[in-house]
């Protein structure tokens, strides 16, 4: 079976625009949640959020493309870009239909859907931009990712909310083995707009705490829901061999992929994060002891975070492998959240040292890495990621050729 590994990455998160801007600033702790400035959320219960301060559309695309796509498909253009040339592939020289595409989204374009109702309601119908028929749609990211490359193979998106940066990444690896040569995988997620923000609060679970220190706490006992963000990461995988013949060293294997769904609840039964992690496990032909850091979902709720800490525990013991949570310094990026966990594993494998969870203080029995990075001689970690619904997925990355 194709061995299929990650050739090129790219990250635009609230703490970091690029990759190593990005790893820089985790590995320093440097927190970007702090006051909403895109919109004036005075009068709505939260009011923090990580944002993405430096990105301008206009310096990184076509200006054509600018007004036809919302932030969130920005943020995928951008990084698509980025990623590919971190990857060192020559997409012209690659016949278009050995190349594929495949996504994820939680919520779509709701800033530009949000502007175009705007113009409806104030203006009418004639004022509403053509490009609101795609621009809004889950999808979207997917396609312009596509056209803007020529990648004319197989191309997707899954819905999955947080949940689908990972299941997007595993279906890339469904592709490579397959047959594609190369696929563009990854999510960005951008809501941080009144239409979003509503529908971010409907849902119940966000904090409504005023200091960023405190507002976005989990596994802590004091936490009282997350923190939204915008952002994401794109990243380039392809088989082992073609990565060889092209003399490029990769950042590391897809190893494992597993994923399940909890009960509804309320039906008494438990939760199934753990045989999400024992399948990937078991993808990946590893037991608990090969795993050297887990990067964890992370909900901040009580009974989410009991839930996960109990998955981890009941599977590697307590205190049995290294635990961090980076997005406590950009907040929960949705779809976008794993992709970034994803590559921060990557560079933790290759840089020996696991980044930190900032502000918590851990209430589980789990090895919390808080504080400061720790270094490690690890050669695989394993990223989990729950989305809003009751699905649970895992995967597993480690140093290529192990």
């Amino acid at each position: 079976m194709t061995t299929t590994v990650v050739t090129g990455v790219s990250v635009v998160a609230p703490n970091g625009l690029g990759t190593e801007a990005y790893w820089k600033a985790t590995l320093d702790a440097l927190s970007a949640i702090g006051p909403i400035s895109r919109f004036d959320a005075g009068s709505y219960p939260s009011r923090l959020a990580g944002e993405v301060a430096d990105f301008d559309g206009r310096r990184h695309l076509p200006s054509r493309l600018v007004p036809q796509t919302d932030r969130m498909t920005q943020f995928a253009l951008a990084a698509s870009d980025w990623a590919i040339e971190d990857a060192a592939v020559d997409t012209a020289a690659i016949d278009p239909l050995d190349m594929g595409v495949t996504t994820a989204s939680a919520s779509g374009g709701f800033d530009f859907g949000q502007r175009e109702l705007e113009q409806l309601w104030s203006k009418g119908p004639q004022h509403v931009s053509a490009y609101l028929s795609f621009a809004w749609f889950y999808a979207v990211n997917s396609g312009q990712i596509s056209i803007r490359n020529n990648l004319r193979g197989p191309t997707g998106v899954v819905v999955t909310e947080q949940a689908g940066g990972l299941d997007a990444i595993a279906q890339a690896r469904r592709l490579v083995r397959g047959g594609t040569r190369l696929v563009v995988t990854g999510a960005t997620d951008a809501s941080l707009c009144p239409y979003g923000w509503a529908a971010q609060i409907s849902g119940g679970s966000l904090s409504t705490r005023t200091d960023p220190e405190r507002a976005y706490l989990p596994f802590d006992r004091d936490a009282a829901g997350h923190v939204p963000g915008e952002g994401g990461a794109m990243l380039v995988v392809e088989g082992a061999g073609h990565a060889r013949a092209r003399g490029v060293t990769p950042y590391g294997e897809i190893a494992g992929y597993g994923a399940s769904f909890d009960p509804p609840p309320g039906s008494g039964r438990p939760g199934n994060l753990g045989r999400a992690i024992v399948t990937a496990l078991a993808d990946a032909g590893m037991t608990p002891d090969d795993i050297g850091v887990v990067f964890a979902d992370a909900a901040g709720q009580p009974e989410a975070d009991r839930e996960e800490a109990s998955a981890l525990t009941g599977i590697f013991g307590p205190y049995g492998v290294p635990v961090t949570v980076p997005k406590t310094m950009t907040g929960r990026l949705y779809a976008g959240a794993a992709p970034v966990d994803v590559v921060a594993a990557l560079l933790a494998l290759r840089d020996g040292v696991i980044p930190p969870t900032a502000h918590v203080t851990c209430g589980y029995d789990i090895d919390l890495v808080q504080g400061a990075p720790r270094a490690f001689a690890g050669r695989a970690a394993l990223v989990v990621a729950r989305g809003r619904g009751g699905a649970n997925s895992a995967l597993i990355v480690r140093t290529a050729g192990k």
